[in-house]
Order: structure tokens, then sequence, then C-alpha cells
């Protein structure tokens, strides 16, 4: 019923930049919070930014000047602009977007199979 399909990950150099995309598909009635969330080995998955349907912005201190998250409501899309990228930022990275099927009257997270980001030192 409904996908959510992350990309743009790969792999980059230290200082380097990587824009991560997530579209949201299916029989989608509206979109609530948009978030990125990433995932190192051997850690906990951990929050990077999230974004309301109005545009409010949240970050993680450790991206807060280097990350810009974004959407596109009309293409319900959502966007990570990862800027001065370090080898700390090398993990998996999922989005999540909280949404609300058609004829459904509740919201729902659903998560991205998740996109790789490497960055090298």
């Amino acid at each position: 019923q409904v996908q959510v399909v992350e990309s743009g990950g790969g792999l980059v150099q230290a200082g380097g930049s990587l824009r991560l995309s997530c579209a949201a598909s299916g029989s989608i009635f509206s979109i609530d919070a948009m978030g990125w969330y990433r995932q190192a080995p051997g850690k906990q998955r951990e929050l990077v930014a999230t974004i309301t349907s109005g545009g409010s912005t949240n970050y993680a201190d450790s991206v807060k000047g280097r990350f810009t998250i974004s959407r596109d409501n009309a293409k319900n899309t959502g966007y990570l602009q990862m800027n001065s990228l370090k080898p700390e930022d090398t993990a998996v990275y999922y989005c999540n977007a909280v949404l609300r099927l058609k004829y459904a009257g509740s919201w729902t997270g659903y998560w991205g199979q998740g996109t790789q980001v490497t960055v090298s030192s």
C-alpha cells in the first residue's frame, strides 16, 4: 500500500557533500512529519533531523550547521542535504514518514529500507 524509498547514498571523501531523497508513494492521504535517522555498525539507530508538514525542523547536535532537511509536499518527498561530511557520519540512513492513508483515520510511521553513506578520511 505504501512505499518509502531512500536514494542518494554513496561513498564520499571527508568534507564532501551528498543529497539524500526519500520518496513516499501509494494510497497516501497526507504526510505529517518526515525524519532522517542513521545507524552505524554496532550502534543504535539515532535521530538525524525531522521536519513537520509546516516546515519546522529539528536537528541532532552532531549535524547542526552541516545538514539541512527539506521536503516537497506536492511530491511526497523529503531531502537531506549533507555538507562538510565527516567519517563519523558513516552509517545507513533511514527515512521515516508519518502519514495517513486514504480511507484510514490513523497516522502511522513508515520506514524505508535505508541507504548507505560512507565517508572516507
